[in-house]
C-alpha cells in the first residue's frame, strides 16, 4: 500500500480573509448570507490560507451570537423594553466589528470580535 504526502502548502491571502470579514454584512441583503458565505469560505480555505481558520472562527462564533443575541431580544422586550437595549447593541456591533475585523486582516493582525460567546474554539 502507497502512502501518498498530502501536505498542502499554505499560501497567505490577506485579501480572501477581508472578503471572508465584508460577507457578514450579506446579513442587511439577504438575510442569511452573513452566516452561510463565511462559514463555506472558512472550511474550503481553513487548511490552505494563513489564518483562514483562525479568523473564520471568530467570524462563525460572533454570528452565532448576534443570533442568539437577536432570539434573547425579541422576547425581552416585553420585559420593561430591555431587549430594545440588546437589539440595538446587536445592531451597533454587526454593523461596526465587521469592518473593523477587516481592516485588521488586510494588515495581518488577528480578530478581535467584542461581545462574542465563543461557540466553536
Amino acid at each position: 500500500m502507497e502512502i501518498v504526502n498530502q501536505h498542502i502548502a499554505m499560501r497567505e491571502d490577506r485579501q480572501l480573509l477581508v472578503i471572508a470579514h465584508l460577507t457578514q454584512y450579506l446579513d442587511f441583503v439577504t438575510g442569511f448570507g452573513g452566516l452561510i458565505v463565511p462559514l463555506i469560505l472558512w472550511l474550503s480555505n481553513r487548511d490552505s490560507v494563513i489564518g483562514m481558520n483562525e479568523h473564520g472562527k471568530s467570524i462563525i462564533n460572533f454570528q452565532l451570537s448576534l443570533i442568539l443575541y437577536v432570539i434573547i431580544g425579541i422576547p425581552s422586550i416585553l420585559l420593561l423594553g430591555l431587549g430594545i437595549l440588546l437589539l440595538i447593541f446587536a445592531g451597533i456591533l454587526s454593523l461596526v466589528i465587521p469592518a473593523v475585523n477587516a481592516v485588521r486582516a488586510s494588515n495581518g493582525e488577528p480578530p478581535t470580535y467584542f461581545g462574542t460567546i465563543q461557540f466553536i474554539s
